[in-house]
């Protein structure tokens, strides 16, 4: 065995369930690409897996590498997208490619990457970088039926592709922000989507319910009992839920504190029971996944090595017992910025200002009486 595959092995043997890991290796895909990268007798790198057809089972194989310490961390979401790209621009005209990698590789990206780097909490950058590469190709497929080229597109010419598109086009604000930048286009104008109030807004004793059930029904699966009153009493996102791990959680003089914003949330008595519950015995974990390996402390672990729970099917669970995470935030944020002024409520929850006070607006509160006595208050201190 390479020196370099022997902290997989050493995982491996440490699992508890040794008739699971057996099970693993006889029959698994995962198991199967394993041992032929192994076989193969170079270096495994991140550079060896990209060359790869992308797939669940090599995407399964890199977690499993980078969990267990063979290959160094790197953020997925972002770093599998050039070779998603390759695989998009393989059936695309040459001109289209050559002016799509650019973009992609010297915009897009390394704008992300920047971003991806400064959050605390880690969003998942790639659905929306795949949409906006897409658009980008559709405009460009429109372009040529129209017998256009690209440095001929005029803002009549924009003006009458969205409108015949949707609002997925109005993206397109990116890459032509681009294009003009590189003098490739002239300058044009890609007017915003008016915001819209939300559709649904769960109402309280509906809201009131729905809590009670996740504080008090032992029926519920635990992870979506804690996800499910996070969101119901706090407005928290399931991105930022799923995201979570037992260090956000502080016992403080006896009470629990939530690490989500400044300063931590404290956390009501029953809530924080099924909290501590859920970080003492989290649900489904990946095979490999022993204490003393990074990564396991996530309250909502995921089915691949060191990873949270998948967005999409974290929010399907909770679908499926009765909580839509969008329709239920939105119950709890109105009623939380009926209380608390959106400063302070931001600061809180860890939402960016304008959320806050568009949520303000939204609840058709008005807190200009608030502003106006915090600066009476700021004013009378500075004469004290």
């Amino acid at each position: 065995m390479s020196a370099q595959l022997r902290p997989l092995a050493d995982a491996l043997a440490g699992v508890s369930d040794a008739r699971g890991v057996l099970c693993w290796l006889k029959r698994s895909p995962n198991a199967r690409l394993m041992g032929e990268l192994a076989a193969a007798g170079q270096p495994i790198s991140h550079e060896l897996l990209d060359s790869l057809p992308p797939s669940r089972y090599e995407h399964s194989v890199r977690q499993t590498l980078v969990h267990t310490g063979v290959l160094p961390e790197r953020n997925e979401d972002l770093e599998r997208i050039p070779a998603w790209l390759e695989q998009l621009l393989a059936n695309q005209p040459t001109q289209h490619a050559r002016v799509i990698r650019p973009f992609v590789h010297w915009f897009l990206l390394k704008r992300a990457r920047r971003r991806a780097a400064q959050r605390r909490y880690p969003a998942l950058a790639g659905s929306y970088l795949r949409t906006r590469i897409r658009v980008a190709l559709e405009l460009l497929a429109w372009l040529d039926e129209q017998e256009l080229a690209l440095g001929d597109l005029t803002q009549e010419h924009l003006e009458r592709w969205l409108v015949d598109g949707n609002t997925r086009h109005y993206t397109i604000r990116y890459f032509l922000a681009w294009t003009t930048n590189r003098g490739l286009t002239p300058p044009l104008t890609v007017p915003g989507i008016p915001r819209q109030e939300p559709a649904h807004i769960l109402n309280e004793d509906d809201r009131w319910d729905k809590l009670e059930r996740c504080l008090n029904d032992s029926s519920l699966p635990l992870d979506v009992r804690a996800a499910g009153a996070l969101v119901l009493l706090f407005g928290l996102t399931t991105s930022r839920i799923r995201n979570l791990r037992a260090e956000h959680l502080h016992l403080r003089e006896g009470d629990t504190y939530l690490d989500v914003g400044q300063p931590a949330l404290l956390v009501p008595p029953k809530l924080a029971t099924v909290l501590h519950q859920l970080a003492q015995s989290p649900g489904r974990r990946a095979r490999i996944m022993g204490d003393t390996l990074p990564g396991t402390g996530w309250l909502f672990p995921g089915r691949l090595p060191g990873q949270p729970v998948n967005a999409a099917s974290f929010g399907r669970k909770l679908v499926d017992h009765g909580i839509d995470a969008r329709f239920d935030r939105n119950g709890a944020l109105v009623v939380l910025v009926a209380d608390i002024p959106p400063p302070i409520l931001a600061d809180l929850l860890g939402l960016h200002i304008g959320t806050a006070v568009r949520w303000a607006g939204i609840a058709r509160r008005d807190w200009t009486d608030y502003l106006v006595a915090r600066a009476a208050d700021a004013e009378g201190a500075g004469e004290a």
